[in-house]
């Protein structure tokens, strides 16, 4: 059966790209397979699942609502906790209109959010109960 092992991103910048995703998902770079590689491709830290991630030149604009997208789980972090978290990374808030407006109990709530070039992601998790 086959796996996903890598998904690829269209960038602007590669390396601002490279540096933002590295960060807000705990990443390394790959060294470049050729001299002239302009792709950068992270992968998780070794002994952690998961696929690697690569960023590659493009001129096409980002999608406002793109067929595909990544979609990041906040872990134990509380949800407003990882978004500010990515905010200050470079991320920015998408106002989006299809949040539910009740969302079903099983499913954590979610933020969409925009990666420095303009790529579309999710964010889901916990929210932390109001202070009483």
């Amino acid at each position: 059966m086959a796996m996903i092992a890598q998904l690829s991103l269209g960038v602007s910048d590669a390396e601002r790209a490279g540096a933002f995703w590295a960060a807000a998902l705990g990443y390394r770079r790959r060294p470049p397979r050729f001299d002239n590689d302009e792709w950068i491709v992270l992968e998780p830290p070794p002994g952690v699942p998961g696929a690697a991630l690569a960023m590659d030149l493009s001129e096409s604009p980002a999608q406002e609502f793109p067929r595909l997208h990544l979609d990041l789980d906040a872990g134990d972090r509380p949800l407003d906790e990882e978004v500010d978290r990515l905010l200050a990374l470079g991320a920015r808030q998408v106002p989006w209109r299809h949040y539910p407006t009740d969302p079903h109990p099983t499913e954590p709530p979610y933020v969409v959010l925009a990666d420095p070039d303009g790529n579309r992601f999710c964010v889901s998790g916990r929210r932390e109960p109001p202070a009483r």
